[in-house]
């Protein structure tokens, strides 16, 4: 089943690909600039109708997303795709219509900033309920912008990034808190120690590769350049992330987390089944599965396995949501975690 809707997905992509490309050729190149000669009004009309409405119905079926915004969004972009595509000779009687792209890109992005202007409004209230709350940077942050802020993939992004900056400025005095129902998942392994590694390397690589391709192209340079500086800035805050906020246990859920990158919240009353088996445990982890094991340079398993009884939510890179059957985590202190979860379970 899984192998049938990936290579539907598959289909879609290639289609989508084929549209694009297809009109690019025709309008880019000489063969289909000799195919222009004639009716060339009726084919203009037909690259706008492929550029707003079969380009954006291939991608949607090709993400698995339906709704307004999102088609708003696509059609929009795609009469200004066809702004670009299409040289102006050809497209001077349609120029009108391409025109509403651009007004329609713009009234969403007034709607996005908006959004930011209503966040850093609340931000002094989100930052105070932060403070009082016991829950993990992590999750407290997250929660006290959802009730207070709309949510909205533009502020799930801003939150993700504050968080980042945050963890890489504010954090070093701080020490971890243990103890008490709290377990590390990456003291027992290599995780910090390779991105010790990742960051060395990137600083190495910036060394060497930016000087050399700033001569060749400087726009790709300082690209470049952008991109590693934000990713060493980004291990450093997952670092940080990693140490402060223990997996830790309440009495009528769990929070568990791994860096900047993943986190859930698992109530008891979700789990199905607590999977302890090892031959299971060591078997390659399923498509639905999240994983919450620290990387190491050996392979290594989950301590347990949670089977929930439907698919439970998880907030990933950049606050992207995604849903997942079951969770694989592995901790340091594996059983006293056993036995807590016996007992938590129990009560259930």
């Amino acid at each position: 089943m899984i192998l049938k809707k990936q290579s539907v997905n598959i289909v879609w992509l290639f289609l989508l690909i084929l549209v694009i490309a297809s009109n690019i050729t025709l309008y880019r190149s000489s063969f289909g600039v000799n195919m222009l000669l004639e009716n060339q009004n009726a084919v203009v009309i037909g690259s706008i109708i492929d550029l707003t409405i079969i380009a954006p119905i291939l991608y949607l079926a090709w993400q698995r997303k339906l709704n307004w915004k999102a088609i708003i969004t696509l059609i929009a972009g795609g009469l200004i795709a066809v702004r670009f595509i299409i040289p102006m000779e050809y497209l001077a009687p349609f120029e009108a219509v391409t025109w509403a792209g651009f007004l329609i890109e713009g009234a969403l992005l007034l709607l996005e900033i908006l959004l930011l202007v209503t966040l850093f409004k609340y931000l002094p209230q989100i930052i105070g309920r932060v403070k009082t709350s016991s829950l993990p940077l992590l999750f407290s942050f997250s929660q006290a912008v959802e009730e207070k802020a709309k949510k909205h993939p533009i502020i799930h992004v801003l939150c993700s990034e504050m968080l980042m900056f945050y963890y890489i400025f504010c954090t070093w005095k701080k020490k971890p808190q243990y103890g008490g129902n709290t377990f590390t998942l990456h003291r027992k392994s290599s995780l910090i120690a390779f991105q010790m590694m990742m960051i060395h390397a990137i600083v190495i690589e910036t060394i060497g590769i930016h000087w050399w391709l700033h001569d060749k192209s400087f726009v790709l340079s300082i690209i470049l350049l952008i991109i590693n500086i934000y990713s060493v800035l980004f291990f450093l805050g997952d670092i940080q992330a990693v140490r402060l906020n223990p997996l830790q246990i309440e009495s009528d859920r769990m929070y568990v987390s791994l860096g900047l990158m993943k986190r859930m919240e698992i109530k008891w009353t979700d789990i199905e089944e607590i999977i302890e088996d090892r031959e299971i445990l060591e078997r390659k982890l399923s498509n639905n599965t999240i994983d919450f094991i620290a990387r190491d340079f050996e392979t290594v398993h989950p301590t347990v396995i949670f089977k929930f009884k439907y698919p439970l939510e998880a907030t990933m890179f950049m606050g992207i949501k995604k849903k997942y059957d079951q969770a694989a985590i592995r901790v340091d202190e594996s059983e006293k975690f056993k036995e807590i979860l016996k007992q938590v379970m129990t009560k259930q």
